[in-house]
Formats: structure tokens, sequence, C-alpha cells
């Protein structure tokens, strides 16, 4: 579905969009549609943002077209509409830096890796995410191989013991989703009330009847026993003191993520309460060349809707067609007059 970028030290595209959520994709298709070749970048490592990282399973009811879709089937949606452009997807890596240099901007990621672009658009929400992460002894030793944060492979825990942490709606989202898929899903939770939807809450309860799930509640994690990377139990605390064993594979940690605007304060962009002021006619920040959509972009009447995102990011391409290609207009089509498959052989030229 995405092309990774790997151990590419230097890229040059029309357009480098700073966030793979659901505005940042959208925004690839849409570069493709004016016949850009794009670049999309995210901290995390995966796409979707807070769709993907936090509400997966959550049903969403304000996507023209959708009367209901969840948050991991609109991501696909998304980047299947993006995918005939082929955008580069440059994953687990912040930005942490953008320099003007001459007619382009050169975008720097942590590793580094430098992309070489005419326009920016950042679409990265309300900044970095960061996971809030259980203050357990050794935990470390354990994530990105047992003790994970984030799921993008359903598969890795078919038959296997999962232990989950959080009442929210992330942990019981992918309490449900993996109930037929792991051997046993435990839920531990320091309260024996939950803080998810409703009807999130009722399928959880219906998993709890059938023996799919196991509630701990209300415990707290105590500690982590395994060997090398690979957990083999999960130490839990009833609030009355007593300790219990858990004998799991992997724990998943939902504790919520804190997000910081991190490195893009330092980008010379007129902030306004940790939001981006823009131009709401052109979506263009006051640097030139540089735009910001989604949440993360603020002007007067804001509504901060994912459609809201998707008609700002159809705004920022169609403004930076003139810095992109500087004294060639643009005959604007509509998608059902130019198609897909003209708007594909002409993505790239413009590198």
């Amino acid at each position: 579905m995405a092309c990774v970028l790997k151990r590419l030290k230097l890229l040059q595209t029309d357009v480098v969009i700073i966030g793979a959520g659901p505005v940042g994709l959208f925004t690839a298709f849409q570069a493709g549609m004016l016949g850009f070749s794009s670049a999309v970048t995210d901290v995390l490592g995966f796409i979707g943002g807070q769709c993907s990282a936090l509400y997966p399973q959550k049903p969403i009811y304000d996507i023209p077209g959708f009367p209901k879709i969840n948050g991991l089937e609109l991501i696909d949606n998304l980047a299947a509409q993006a995918s005939p452009f082929k955008p580069e997807y440059i994953l687990g890596h912040q930005v942490q830096k953008i320099e003007r240099q001459d007619d382009f901007w050169l975008v720097q990621t942590a590793e580094p890796r430098t992309i070489k672009a005419k326009a920016v658009v950042i679409a990265a929400g309300v900044g970095a995410f960061v996971h809030n992460t259980p203050p357990l002894e050794g935990i470390k030793a354990f994530e990105e191989t047992s003790v994970l944060y984030s799921i993008t492979d359903i598969e890795k825990f078919r038959n296997k013991r999962v232990l989950i942490a959080g009442g929210g709606d992330s942990a019981l989202d992918w309490a449900v989703a993996l109930a037929d898929v792991a051997s046993m899903i435990y839920v531990v939770h320091r309260r024996d009330k939950f803080r998810a939807a409703p009807e999130t809450t009722r399928q959880m309860e219906d998993l709890v009847q059938r023996g799919k799930i196991k509630l701990l509640v209300p415990y707290q994690l105590y500690g982590l026993q395994g060997k090398g990377a690979h957990l083999s139990k999960v130490q839990v605390q009833h609030m009355d003191g007593n300790i219990e064993d858990v004998a799991v594979d992997f724990m998943l940690p939902f504790f919520g993520m804190a997000m910081k605007l991190g490195p893009i304060a330092e980008w010379g962009l007129q902030l306004d309460r940790d939001r981006i002021v823009v131009d709401p006619a052109t979506m263009q920040t006051n640097l030139p060349g540089v735009f910001a959509i989604g949440d993360i972009a603020t002007y007067p009447g804001k509504l901060k809707l994912i459609l809201t995102g998707f008609a700002e990011a159809a705004l920022a391409c169609h403004s930076a067609y003139d810095v992109i290609n500087p004294g060639k207009p643009l005959h604007f089509e509509y998608s059902t007059t130019k198609g897909i498959s003209a708007s594909e052989n002409d993505a790239g030229k413009n590198n």
C-alpha cells in the first residue's frame, strides 16, 4: 500500500507533505492530480496519524459519501486513492528543520535525510505524537518487539496472549478487534468504568461474557518479566496491594499520546497558540511556498474537522501550482473530465 523510502539520503520532489494523517494522504492525491510528485513524512512509523494510532476501529460519521467508516478503513481508502501517483513515504522520522535555498526548500529529518522541494505542506495535525509510556523498570528492552504502542499487522497476534492496558477508546477498540485473533485478551484498567464509546464498551462486555476477553479491574501495571526482548509475564497489582502474574506474549499500553509542536516552533512560522497562521484563501503561511492545513492551521472561522482539512488540501495544492510551475498557466479540469490515468502519467515530470 505505502512505498516507504529507506536508506535514501537525498530526494528531490515537487512537494513535501509533513504529516501522514488523513489530510496529509489526501494532499498526496491532490498533488498527483495536478501533476506534482510528492514525499510524505511522519514521525510515526505508519500512515494514518490519530486515525491509526488512537481510533482505528472508532466509527466516523461525517466523511462525505460514507454513512459510517472506521479510522483504518478511511486511511486504507485514502492511501489507495493516492497510490496511482506513487508518493514516497518517509515514516518513523521527525522533520527537524526546513531551510530556504534559492528557489527550493530543504527539508531535513532526524536521521538525517534531506528532501529538496519547491513547496512544503504542513499537515501535522496538532504536532508530533509522543506515546505516554508506563513507568515500568526495564520496559525499553521489550519495546518494538513485545511491548507495542501501535499496531500495523493484526496477524502478529494470532493465537497469542495479549495484555492491553488502558480504559479509553484505543484500548477497547483494539481489545474488540483482536478478540477473534488472539488466544486470549486481558484488559487491565485501574477502574471498573471505561472512557470508550458506549457501543465499543458494550461489544467488549459481550466478549467478556463469551470468554474472549478477561478483565483485570481494578488493577494497574506493576512489572515485566521476560528473556531478551520477549515478554513472558506481566505483573499487575490490585488496588488492595495484591500482585498477580499474567502469562502473555505481547503487551499493548494505550495511555494516550502527548502532542507537542516540536521542531515546527523553530521554523520561523507565525504562530497563534501553537497553531500556524495561514491565509485561508491560499493556506499559505508567512513563509513563501510553505502551506499549512488541517488541525495545525488556524484562521478566523476555522472548523477542526477532517472534511475541512480535505478542502484545505485542495486549496494548498492549487495555490502551490504557481510556486512549482512559475509562469505556466493551470488549466483546471474536474476529475470526471481529467480522470486518473492522465494525471498519473504526468506525476513526477516536474522533478
